[in-house]
């Protein structure tokens, strides 16, 4: 077994100029942020709300456990799927404990980025 620890960092910039009646769901362990070394570190942002009461970050890596589902298709899963069901918005960075990155949303843009293994930086804002 690889010495390889994931770990999760989060931010508040999600909204830019518009005011909701959001509570920062980002620093709450399980709803914005989550990591487990056996399956990923993620990072979310968006209506609080709604990644409080469906665990975004903790429900990825859940499917990613129990599931086997890949990062991307948990990913998918939950910000595509789930979170649209209950009517919230948002997205995720997401690294798995190979490195793969996945960062879905499912709002018009939404601001990120990574460092590949390369050291190559990678920033985006809209679907590309």
């Amino acid at each position: 077994m690889s010495n390889i620890a994931v770990k999760s960092v989060c931010t508040l910039a999600f909204l830019v100029s518009v005011l909701h009646s959001g509570i920062g769901d980002s620093p709450i362990i399980g709803a914005g942020t989550y990591a487990n070394n056996r399956t990923c570190a993620v990072s979310g942002t968006g209506q609080g709300e709604y990644f409080m009461r469906s665990l975004v970050s903790y429900d990825i890596s859940v499917l990613m456990e129990y599931r086997n589902m890949s990062l991307n298709e948990a990913t998918e899963e939950v910000v595509m799927k789930k979170l649209v069901k209950l009517g919230g918005s948002g997205g995720v960075i997401a690294i798995d404990k190979d490195g793969n990155v996945a960062m879905p949303f499912n709002t018009e843009g939404m601001y990120r980025g990574y460092v590949d293994s390369n050291g190559k930086v990678i920033v985006k804002i809209y679907r590309e």
